[in-house]
């Protein structure tokens, strides 16, 4: 969690202690909750035999996915030294994640969950390989730790291509860019097919002779990054069977879920192939969510003894995307202030570092060393591995379940060492970092054993290995993104993507300007509609980029119509629907046909147009200077310095802004820029419940931070008078405190307070059309509890339903 998160969850631990000794009410210990919930609370004794002469499958890694989403698009973005520490963090043997794989998308100018990565082959036989930031990403890893292994995947692809996706030219397509990966001295170690979208025998069939044909026959392809119904298909079809060197499967533990059970099939366990969770995750990159990093701890762990999986790889790699997007808070930790420098490196990071600081691929896994505790998956699970060397040896334990102190004695037999036992653990229930992956004892074996305790919500790692450490770094304070913000794309970025902007659909990339003007220019380079992998009614190419905080400015750029069609500069863009099925937004559209538009559009993709008309002709190849204004209400149109329309909409008070094309024209764009206007207190006043008579109000008049926010008699005191401005609530104006989500949570039920504020999203509020109050870090509406009217109640945040008790009326 965000260092303020960390620091409620240390008041809130302080502010019990001090009621149980002020009231004498008691402060129930994890047994006594487990006893009072009716769970069993006793001890366990368990043994565990480590034995080096023990049969196990082959260990192949612990990785990350940089892709289905651009949801690395910010890091390449960050100063130094950030980026630096940021990137140790995730690859840097013995500091961080210590990742082995690294998965990379294959970029297809298509949007693939949170973003759009771009293809190296925009059209047929044009190839270029500087294109998106995946291979410098990969070049770093690689840097970091030579031994990473790299795997290649596809989300989607050009609309070029022939045939669909399972054609011939995907094949193609794809042996072009491992050309790429050669010209920057990279070595692909693993390859798959469609992300998702199942499999063609014949397709992994061609996509296997190609590779030995090309001179890559080393790299193993992977199938089908699905379900397990590719090895029932492989157990059949012997061509098949033999064009698949590993079996991937995606979420085998469930989605979103506390994976506590990870099945795999009896065929896919009888075709003698490494099986693979080689996309996992999807959850939190803390513990504070109803699902996270506890969930990841008992999958790295139970893949392989439920169903012999020897690799986990972790989706996404980092949440390195604007807040506003839906997966904004998943990952090995969040970087999405490249401005500001600021980062935080989560608990999932340290969870994954108690199993890949103390293995490497290559080691093997010890079947009679792996289980569960007591036999009951309840009290958590254990994996014993043994390196290459016949000697080191490491055991790592998760309790993510259990609700008692358990006692384990280890034997240690088979030629394996009987030094000294190195101990780390992780206190996953803990919201500091100081109690995260934390070298706590050494222990001497005696006779080749030793026992030990372990506590309920931990994870171990017990290792005759060393070599293991913790980075240590202080990120800068975050701070809102500065207007104003301009970008002529003549000064050159890390990759082609200009500073900060981030691709939704299409591919927009900086090049050489057209039509008489000089020096770069940024491009929509993507003249087809991509063979997609998500399936949004609206799919036209658009960039983001800026702070949700912000609220009245014009943005502005010169345009270039190449094809004819419309192009589009985008204001307060706030929240996206998931995998980009719609966006809080205004548009500004204007034609080379002269027509031009304002329009509104929302989380469904639904359009309103609150504006329109006709200027004369733009025409093709002339430079326009196209200029979108939003002050208050007020939505102005301007083409070459003059008005040419306005509008008047209260829907969206804040947000991004952007530009676009409204299909796959190859426009272009120049001197963009986005310039404050005034700053204005939009609303200021009490803010009633659409439930009679009740509203917004501050628990005993305190601007304590963590004073609850709750229900009450509306009245005209301070603790019911509210000022809104550029997104914030804020209780005794400008030098107030902000209307919080605490924990910067985004689960359903997480409550509402008061905390001084810090530009963080869970204090960004967007009023909806309906009334509702949307959460700018979790797309939740401030909700009234089961519409409970009684005074005192605290507010939370819950699905948006349209409900009487999530609709407020500002005034």
């Amino acid at each position: 969690m965000p260092p303020t998160a960390r620091r409620r969850t240390a008041l809130a631990t302080v502010l019990t202690l001090l009621l149980s000794v002020l009231t004498g009410l008691a402060v129930t210990s994890p047994t006594a909750q487990a006893a009072k919930a009716g769970k069993s609370a006793t001890a366990t004794d368990t043994t565990i035999t480590v034995d080096g002469n023990a049969s196990g499958r082959t260990f192949d890694g612990l990785g990350a996915i940089s892709g289905g989403g651009g949801n690395s698009r910010l890091l390449v973005d960050y100063p130094e030294p950030q980026r630096s520490e940021i990137l140790d963090y995730l690859f840097k043997p013995g500091y961080g994640a210590s990742l082995q794989i690294l998965k990379i998308e294959i970029g297809g100018d298509t949007n693939s969950t949170d973003g759009a990565e771009a293809s190296h082959e925009h059209s047929r036989g044009v190839v270029d390989c500087d294109q998106g930031y995946e291979w410098w990403l990969a070049e770093q890893a690689k840097a970091r730790n030579p031994n990473i292994k790299i795997y290649g995947l596809a989300w989607g692809a050009p609309g070029w291509i022939n045939g669909g996706f399972w054609s011939t030219d995907t094949v193609n397509y794809l042996m072009d860019w491992f050309g790429c990966a050669a010209q920057h001295h990279l070595s692909v170690d693993y390859l798959g097919g469609w992300n998702e979208r199942g499999y063609d025998a014949t397709f992994y069939e061609n996509l296997k002779s190609a590779l030995v044909a090309h001179g890559y026959g080393a790299t193993k392809v992977v199938g089908a990054d699905s379900g397990w119904d590719v090895a029932d298909a492989m157990t059949t079809d012997s061509n098949f069977n033999n064009s698949v060197d590993i079996v991937g499967v995606h979420y085998p533990c469930g989605y979103g879920s506390a994976f506590t059970s990870c099945d795999s099939t009896q065929n896919a366990l009888n075709l003698n192939k490494p099986l693979w969770a080689s996309e996992n995750g999807s959850e939190s990159t803390d513990g504070s969510s109803t699902f996270g990093a506890p969930s990841i701890a008992r999958a790295l762990n139970r893949d392989y003894i439920d169903g012999k999986m020897t690799a986990y790889i972790n989706w996404p790699l980092i949440s390195a995307i604007y807040p506003n997007l839906h997966y904004a808070d998943q990952g090995l930790g969040i970087a999405n202030q490249p401005w500001s420098g600021n980062y935080y490196i989560g608990q999932t990071t340290w969870v994954m570092a108690q199993t890949s600081q103390f293995t490497e691929p290559g080691w093997q896994y010890l079947d009679s060393g792996s289980g569960y505790l007591g036999g009951d998956r309840s009290n958590g699970s254990y994996v014993s591995l043994k390196s290459p060397n016949g000697s080191d040896y490491s055991t790592v334990v998760e309790t993510m379940d259990a609700t008692a102190a358990q006692n384990v004695t280890v034997n240690v037999t088979g030629g394996l060492s009987n030094g000294t036992v190195h101990v780390w653990q992780t206190n996953v229930k803990s919201g500091s970092s100081s109690d995260w992956f934390v070298h706590s004892s050494d222990i001497t074996p005696s006779g080749g054993s030793y026992s030990t305790t372990l506590q309920p919500g931990y994870v171990y790692t017990f290792s005759t290995t060393t070599g293991q450490g913790k980075g240590v770094t202080t990120p800068p304070a975050p701070s809102t993104m500065p207007l104003p913000y301009t970008n002529d794309f003549n000064t050159p970025a890390t990759t082609t993507s200009p500073l900060y902007f981030s691709d939704m659909n299409g591919a927009f990339q900086t090049a050489p300007c057209d039509a008489g003007r000089a020096g770069t220019c940024l491009r929509q380079m993507a003249g087809y509609e991509p063979i997609r992998w998500t399936g949004e009614s609206y799919d036209a190419p658009y960039t983001l980029v800026g702070d949700q905080t912000w609220s009245n400015y014009t943005v502005q750029a010169d345009t270039l119509f190449e094809q004819s069609g419309s192009v589009e500069l985008i204001g307060r863009a706030n929240i996206q629907g998931t995998n980009n099925n719609g966006l809080n937004a205004y548009h500004l559209r204007v034609s080379d046909s002269g027509a031009w538009s304002i329009v509104k559009s929302d989380t469904s993709w639904n359009f309103t147009t609150l504006a329109s008309g006709t200027i004369s002709g733009l025409g093709l190849n002339k430079w326009h200077t196209v200029a979108f204004q939003l002050d208050g209400s007020t939505l102005t149109a301007s083409v070459d310095g003059t008005a040419i329309g306005s509008a008047t909409d209260s829907s969206f008070t804040n947000g991004q802004a952007g530009l676009g094309v409204t299909g796959y024209q190859t426009d272009e764009f120049s001197d963009f820029s986005v310039n404050p206007g005034s700053t204005q207190i939009l609303h200021q006043g009490a803010v009633p419940s659409a439930e009679a008579g009740k509203c917004l109000d501050d628990r005993y008049d305190s601007l304590a931070d963590g004073n609850p926010v709750e229900m009450y008699d509306c009245n005209t005191s301070p603790a019911q008078t509210w000022y809104y401005a550029n997104g914030y609530l804020q209780l005794n104006g400008a030098s107030g405190k902000c209307l919080d989500v605490t924990g910067n949570n985004s689960t359903n039920g997480t409550l509402v307070e008061l905390w001084d504020c810090n530009a963080g999203q869970n204090q960004v509020w967007t009023p909806q059309a309906n009334g509702e109050l949307v959460s700018a870090s979790s797309g939740k509406c401030l909700d009234d509890p089961q519409s409970n009217t009684a005074n005192f109640t605290q507010l939370e945040i819950w699905d948006c339903n349209d409900g009487a008790n999530q609709q407020w009326t500002m005034p």
